[in-house]
């Protein structure tokens, strides 16, 4: 089950989130051969043209368990002030060639607006 986070982006600024992922242990979960997606939308039930896709990666080392999140200032201009919401999904092919996508992260983003543009 995916974690639930509230965060706050400034309309008009660059974004960097860093999400640090762990084993049922605590100790760090290896990402080797994973990819990683993140969206935003106004709604769950907002069209594609209203969604915002987050550039996502895992770092290096890959054995760190962190994944990179980030948003151009000019992405975060054109979003809407006020409540969104998003998801984090990491994927990889396990032994026997099938897809297992995880959601990691979802919640809820609040947008403040900008008064300098």
């Amino acid at each position: 089950m995916a974690q639930y986070e509230e965060i706050t982006i400034d309309q008009g600024s660059d974004v960097a989130i860093q999400i640090y992922l762990v084993n049922d242990d605590g100790s760090a979960k290896n990402l080797n051969s994973h990819t990683v997606s993140a969206k935003m939308k106004k709604t769950y039930s907002s069209t594609d043209s209203d969604t915002t896709v987050f550039t996502a990666g895992v770092q290096d080392p890959y054995t760190a368990g962190i994944i990179s999140l980030a948003l151009t200032n000019i992405q975060t201009e054109a979003l809407r002030k006020g409540r969104h919401v998003f998801d984090v999904e990491l994927s990889h092919t396990d032994s026997d060639g099938a897809t297992i996508i995880e959601r990691v992260l979802e919640g809820r983003v609040h947008v403040t607006p900008s008064v300098t543009r």
